[in-house]
């Protein structure tokens, strides 16, 4: 549901431009735990100001991303970090895919298998189109599938093609060194 809410301009907050304050856009995050024991929340808020006469309308809207384990679930460049932030010490697994890659239709059934089995893991996936291109160039990839498997924020491994054995070995060290240190 969208906040107004009125203010006052104030230089400490918004920039001064030529005549008075430009438009700004914030976005912050807000993590918080589920109330389900295989699930964490995380929410987004979005401030959009618009100058009204002498005063600025701040518009806020709040929106939540459900991390479950036992499923895949689906990230963009806005929601990816957040998520692995909120997966705590949990092991991320992150399938990036196009819409167009046949190996990745291929081994898609089977990600989803994965991750019915490991309910100790986060499973997520990054459509590598367009718009999620920075996450991408950010992670470093080059093919597609891609699989990467994080650990505290951090990469621990990465397979990349439609490797389903590698894939599942990877994983199993992932959680085998979580699990002895």
């Amino acid at each position: 549901m969208p906040l107004s809410l009125r203010l006052a301009p104030s230089p400490t907050y918004l920039a001064p431009t030529t005549g008075g304050f430009s438009p700004a856009k914030k976005q912050c995050r807000i993590s918080y735990s589920g109330v389900a024991t295989k699930t964490r929340r995380i929410g987004f808020c979005s401030l959009d100001s618009v100058r009204r006469g002498d005063s600025y309308v701040v518009r806020c809207s709040l929106e939540t991303v459900n991390v479950s384990v036992g499923q895949v679930t689906e990230v963009d460049k806005d929601t990816f970090w957040p998520i692995v932030k909120a997966a705590g010490d949990k092991i991320v697994v992150l399938d990036m895919y196009t819409q167009w890659c046949g190996p990745c239709k291929v081994i898609a059934p089977k990600y989803k298998a994965l991750s019915e089995k490991y309910e100790d893991v986060v499973f997520l996936k990054l459509d590598c189109n367009p718009e999620n291109r920075p996450l991408a160039k950010e992670l470093g990839i080059r093919v597609v599938p891609t699989f990467k498997i994080l650990k505290d924020n951090q990469v621990v491994k990465e397979v990349t093609g439609a490797k389903y054995d590698d894939l599942v070995a990877a994983i199993e060290t992932a959680r085998s060194a979580s699990s002895s240190g």
